[in-house]
């Protein structure tokens, strides 16, 4: 859906013409099988890391994608002639190294191009220039960035970042198993009591390693991150600046309760061994699912676009046997894998009569509230910041690079703009996370022009008073974003060829996201590890025999991580291995 101005031809730049023709992928030379040993629904990049794994293992695997390009939300598509967007998710980190090493993604094309520095908060203020913050690798260079607001937040700094990175190390091998089954631990044979008390093992570790620090770190994952963040620091802008990460993508503000743990979520992430790095990849996010998908076409899996699934097809028995398509097509297998959202995958492709009613009710009071709209802009030049103007060449700076933080002052614009959402009412002074990934990868427009990804918050699902989101309403709220962007960088209005805007119900109808939440459902406490996508129903196993879920909806949740599709993968292989010796 492109929808706002017009595509034009940009100074220095020929828009090249839309081609139109279908993305290549994998499965381009299978043909479908009417039977495999292992189906996955959609291509998203944990569905095709499971299927990857699956078929590693010898297990005969086919991915049915829906839409016309794989990926999911990590995809690019060229929306505005000669432009190549990631269209939704847009940086990587976050993804395990685990399946970078055994996918062998690089020798499948898989590059990544870090960020240093990552960071990058002008001011809006009277004195000339305006101040700004860069946040970088360079310790002292960011210490004397920080220093321009506050000598006492300088010193803090190092320590606050060994603090969480510390804690980040304590639970990140939580990621790469599932969780403790709870139910099991009071009930069933005594060999699965004991192997549920094996599961704890890394919580065990996790707390241990935590230590006498650990109620310190308690507070960081239920406490707001405003008051995280007032314990250490005293400057706005560099509050302002590290709260983003805890906000981002959650409907909430600083001042909610929980916020804290959405900000390790996104440190957690390593990039060439530095832990909380993140990067561009090179092509842009589309070039990750595709060095996937060949990873599992190398090993034999089929994988296909245009092929949606209706329905999850069980035998008298109540367990799954394949899937349905659309136009009436049976596959069968031994197992099916869910990489679309819990809501789609148990209100709408499984038969509801097989599933526990309180186990329906619970999928559909899952929070996916969203605040994010995300416009993806073609310009003709850099913007040229009024806190750090562009050099005379044109050429990108540093800056550029960075993930770029607009309306981020303080805190309390954030928490402003939060207010106005809950309300209905699109922010009308939003937060903006600008990122430039061609100023790192020139090819991804023409030359002299550029990619700009806009990630806005906050906007509400459902507007106020029933109004719909049409174009009158989606251009509304992307001229109010790209009149605070003037703001700060004059002439990038004017710079602008096409955009496209893709609002929260827009995200839901694109890519499947529930509620346009980009992580399939909120990641707060109450709907975290046990309890993702339900209590009793974390590890990955459906009420479904046979059926388990593998995308951002499960456990460890959202995010380039592909954890749950390697999990998810680990689960049906045992469980298929055991079926097998029975029989």
């Amino acid at each position: 859906m492109a929808a706002g101005l017009p595509a034009r031809l940009g100074t220095g730049c020929a828009a090249r013409r839309l081609r139109g023709r279908r993305q290549a992928h994998s499965g381009a030379t299978a043909r479908l099988q009417q039977e495999y040993d292992a189906v996955v629904i959609g291509a998203g990049h944990n569905g095709l890391v499971a299927a990857a794994y699956l078929q590693r293992a010898g297990l005969r695997t086919a991915v049915l994608e829906k839409r016309h390009v794989l990926g999911g939300a990590a995809v690019t598509e060229e929306i505005v002639p000669g432009f190549k967007f990631s269209r939704a998710s847009y940086l990587l980190s976050l993804l395990r190294p685990q399946i970078y090493s055994e996918l062998e993604l690089q020798r499948h094309g898989l590059r990544v191009l870090p960020r240093d520095p990552y960071s990058f908060t002008p001011l809006l203020e009277d004195r000339s220039p305006p101040r700004s913050l860069l946040l970088g690798h360079d310790m002292a260079q960011t210490q004397q960035q920080i220093a321009q607001f506050s000598q006492k937040d300088a010193q803090a700094y190092p320590e606050y970042e060994a603090f969480m990175g510390h804690l980040v190390a304590a639970i990140d091998p939580l990621l790469d198993a599932p969780p403790v089954d709870t139910a099991a631990l009071g009930q069933g044979s005594l060999l699965q009591r004991l192997r549920s008390l094996r599961a704890l093992q890394p919580l065990l570790r996790a707390g241990l390693a935590l230590g006498r620090q650990l109620p310190r770190y308690y507070e960081v994952l239920t406490a707001p991150i405003s008051k995280i963040l007032h314990h250490w620091f005293e400057s706005e802008p560099l509050k302002a600046t590290l709260a983003t990460d805890a906000v981002i993508g959650a409907m909430s503000s600083p001042h909610s309760p929980g916020s804290g743990y959405v900000l390790l979520h996104h440190v957690m992430g390593e990039l060439e061994g530095r832990r909380g790095a993140w990067g561009y990849v090179a092509g842009g996010m589309g070039a990750l699912s595709q060095a996937i998908a060949r990873a599992a076409a190398s090993w034999g899996a089929h994988i296909f676009t245009e092929k949606a699934v209706s329905r999850v097809l069980l035998g008298r028995d109540g367990q799954a046997q394949g899937v349905v398509l659309q136009d009436g097509t049976e596959v069968r297998s031994k197992v099916v894998l869910s990489n679309a959202s819990p809501q789609i995958t148990f209100l709408e492709l499984t038969p509801q009569e097989q599933l526990p009613e309180d186990f329906t009710q619970q999928i559909q009071h899952v929070d996916t509230r969203s605040p994010v709209t995300k416009i993806n802009v073609a310009v003709d030049r850099l913007p040229s910041f009024l806190a750090a103007p562009n050099a005379r060449d044109g050429q990108p700076l540093p800056h550029h690079q960075c993930s770029i933080h607009l309306n981020c002052e303080g805190t309390h614009l954030l928490h402003q703009a939060y207010t106005e959402a809950s309300g209905g009412h699109p922010s009308s002074r939003p937060m903006i996370e600008l990122c430039i990934p061609s100023a790192l990868d020139p090819g991804l427009a023409p030359r002299g022009c550029h990619v700009v990804s806009l990630f806005t918050q906050y906007t509400p699902y459902e507007l106020a008073g029933g109004r719909p989101w049409d174009e009158q309403a989606r251009n509304a709220y992307a001229d109010t974003v790209f009149d605070c962007i003037e703001a700060y960088a004059p002439g990038f209005k004017a710079s602008v060829i096409g955009r496209d805007i893709l609002t929260p119900p827009d995200l839901e109808r694109v890519f499947g996201l529930p509620g346009g939440n980009i992580f399939h459902g909120g990641m707060s406490l109450d709907q975290l590890y046990f309890a993702r996508p339900a209590p009793s129903y974390s590890g990955y196993r459906s009420p479904v025999a046979g059926l388990y879920l593998c995308g951002s909806g499960a456990h460890p949740g959202g995010g380039v991580m592909g954890a749950a599709g390697r999990n998810a993968a680990r689960v049906a292989l045992g469980d298929f291995k055991h079926l097998r010796q029975q029989r």
